[in-house]
């Protein structure tokens, strides 16, 4: 299976750089992973609301210039389904029963992922109600692809 995500945002923190070589090393086991970062559009304070839409516009517009017609797209959004691990576990595994081996999942910049994203996406996932830095979020994510990938092949490590 290959694994893309595509993020807004650098990283700048080496404890989170470290992180995600860590689990891009043991996730070399199950798949190939890509991750691809979108530059971050600089928001001014006291921005109105149209200025954040346009905002999230142009990141959607760099976020939709790296995804290929064969991915299916998985849009990190507040709105989308909520999983247990052992749920997005099936849900992967799921999907390449069905021939969809080209995964992209989508973390958006701090305003969200714009509708021209959410419209291309082929399935809205939530992890939680909160808000979390999209850094820190780039993390979780890939822990959870991780750990679904360990309960698919039935490997401790899930609790």
């Amino acid at each position: 299976m290959n694994i893309t995500i595509i993020t807004v945002g650098k990283l700048k923190e080496k404890y989170l750089k470290d992180a995600i070589e860590e689990y891009s090393k043991r996730l070399n086991r199950y798949c190939k992973l890509d991750i691809i970062e979108i530059a971050d559009e600089k928001t001014p304070d006291n921005a109105s609301e149209k200025e954040e839409e346009a905002i999230k516009e142009k990141e959607g517009q760099a976020i939709l210039n790296k995804i290929k017609d064969n991915m299916f797209v998985v849009a990190m959004d507040l709105c989308g389904k909520q999983l247990t691990s052992q749920e997005f576990s099936d849900y992967i595994h799921n999907l390449g029963v069905i021939g969809n081996s080209n995964v992209a999942f989508i973390i958006g910049g701090s305003l969200g992922i714009s509708k021209s994203v959410l419209v291309r996406a082929n399935y809205k996932l939530c992890f939680s109600k909160m808000t979390f830095p999209h850094q820190l979020f780039r993390v979780m994510l890939l822990e959870q692809i991780y750990r679904g990938f360990r309960i698919m092949k039935g490997e401790p490590y899930h609790k």
